[in-house]
């Protein structure tokens, strides 16, 4: 039994769970995409929460993983 599915069998697809960096060497993961915000404490942000999920080894982050980042840069209550 051929478990792949038709997709799977066509010359043209492509895996992409298989791979983790893009081909400019980039992983998919990453939150912010180039300089989007002239602010810098966004740019911050974002940075804090690619360097979460590069270290943590995550694609996407839980809410309660968000606040653990924003508590690292000091926000509080």
């Amino acid at each position: 039994m051929d478990l792949q599915t038709p997709a799977a069998k066509s010359p043209d697809f492509v895996e992409r769970r298989k791979q983790e960096k893009t081909s400019d060497g980039f992983e998919r993961r990453q939150f912010r995409d180039g300089n989007r915000s002239s602010r810098p404490e966004v740019a911050e942000f974002a940075e804090a929460i690619d360097q979460y999920k590069i270290t943590h080894h995550r694609r996407f982050i839980t809410f309660e993983e968000l606040y653990d980042v924003m508590v690292s840069l000091g926000y509080h209550k």
